[in-house]
């Protein structure tokens, strides 16, 4: 059991120190669209190479972050169902929603990806405007990283389930445990 808390440990290290990390491309992504409209309505000029960059920044990041939101628990999810339930049956909803529906939709998305982006790589693809920015093979390559990030992070949730179904959720540090049961805290109040 120890082993499953550290491999939730560690897979939820890299997917914050990744999803940290590329969320300063945000930052980029501003700076870049900014000197596009000054130098597009100041200046009268634009390089499509700056506009593509800014594109493909915003595509790399969010497809960087997204196993980061996924330990964050900023996903989607029908919380009609989810907010309300126990623990325990939010640990079966987390067990069966990546087994069924996360780590296969995240294997479709490499084998189907994998031509796509090694195909790129092999003539060193570049943007298909002329003036655009060279290296497309490589922002192709962040659908590799998002798949392998989201389903990293879904392995890390489905450990983390099966831990708190065998009443070990103890092994965890406070932050990726589930929060509280937000109803069993209101019990003792009503």
């Amino acid at each position: 059991m120890q082993a499953i808390a550290n491999a939730i440990r560690i897979i939820s290290a890299i997917n914050a120190f990744v999803g940290r990390t590329a969320s300063w491309l945000a930052l980029g992504i501003v700076i870049a669209c900014f000197t596009v409209v000054v130098q597009r309505y100041v200046f009268g000029i634009s390089y499509l190479w700056l506009r593509d960059l800014y594109i493909w920044l915003n595509g790399a990041m969010f497809t960087a972050v997204a196993g980061f939101a996924l330990l964050r628990g900023d996903h989607v999810r029908v919380d009609i169902f989810y907010r309300p339930a126990s623990i325990r049956k939010k640990a079966v909803i987390d067990l069966i929603g990546v087994v069924v529906f996360l780590l296969p939709f995240m294997g479709v998305v490499l084998v189907y990806s994998w031509p796509f982006v090694a195909r790129s790589w092999s003539y060193m693809e570049g943007s298909s405007n002329v003036g655009g920015m060279p290296g497309l093979y490589v922002l192709k390559s962040f659908i590799i990283v998002f798949a392998v990030l989201v389903a990293l992070q879904g392995i890390a949730m489905a450990l983390r389930a099966t831990l708190v179904l065998a009443d070990r959720e103890d092994l965890l540090p406070e932050h990726l445990r589930y929060p509280p049961d937000e109803d069993a805290s209101l019990e003792g109040t009503l």
